[in-house]
């Protein structure tokens, strides 16, 4: 399947680095991908998942947000709300140079953001989780010891996934000034919720509300035996499948 790197500019000004994962043939539709916290478009989980769409028919952009992966910019400087904004902007430029972005996927905190997004791509016609967070504000329990740290001298390095990253207060404040829940239940769209059982990161009561909270028509799929971060490409393939197959209803029908 054809992998194409491409760049647009991001909600800070910093050109963001993207994949375009495409079908051998015209994609039936087009899927934005949101890695999860910290992570890149090169992760396992978005590299399989994209490539899997692609097999489904579907072409996928799998982007790095701002500061992250070959992305420019300053991590530092970004929180939740310009996440949301770049996939904003990442949609506007696959609307643009490609098609309009049908689908959104999001991975974990990619998950919420996509949640977030979702009212401010209008051409999105379903949305996607896969062991997302019901509040964004449950990254923080990653921080340790330097969330206090975080609040009290306004910013201090964590380690994530072993690697040092600045979290200032700024990072905080935006991610309590959040109406997730609201989000959620005025979403407007088809919503698939996929989630591990035994997900250590994130735990299965996030989707449990998640799924209370969305308005019908909703779904959940058990990502049974993965884990958090979809490292097994079969737990990956698995999740695509059950996106295409479900975003599939929600799709113009195929030409006979």
């Amino acid at each position: 399947m054809p992998s194409q790197r491409i760049e647009f500019p991001g909600s800070q000004g910093a050109m963001l680095a993207g994949r375009l994962d495409t079908p051998d043939s015209t994609p039936r539709a087009w899927a934005i991908f949101a890695h999860c916290f910290t992570c890149s478009k090169d992760s396992k989980a978005a590299a399989f998942i994209a490539r899997a769409l692609a097999e489904a028919g579907f072409g996928a952009l799998r982007f790095d947000f701002t500061g992250l992966g070959d992305s420019g910019g300053d991590f530092a400087n970004t929180h939740f709300s310009s996440n949301v904004d770049d996939l904003v902007h990442a949609a506007d430029w696959l609307r643009s140079e490609h098609g309009a972005p049908s689908l959104l996927i999001g991975h974990s905190l990619g998950g919420a953001a996509v949640l977030a997004a979702a009212h401010r791509v209008p051409d999105c016609v379903a949305v996607a989780t896969l062991g997302a967070p019901f509040d964004p504000v449950h990254v923080t329990h990653q921080f340790g010891e330097g969330l206090e740290l975080i609040q009290t001298q306004g910013q201090a390095t964590v380690q994530l996934a072993g690697r040092p990253f600045t979290i200032k207060r700024e990072f905080l404040e935006d991610l309590t000034g959040q109406a997730q829940a609201d989000r959620i239940r005025n979403l407007g769209r088809p919503l698939l919720v996929l989630h591990a059982p035994l997900d250590a990161t994130v735990s299965i009561d996030n989707a449990h509300q998640l799924f209370a909270t969305a308005q019908h028509p909703k779904s959940l799929i058990s990502l049974d035996g993965a884990d958090h971060l979809l490292t097994r490409m079969a737990d990956a393939r698995f999740a695509a499948s059950m996106i295409a197959a479900w975003a599939s209803r929600y799709l113009p029908p195929l030409n006979a």
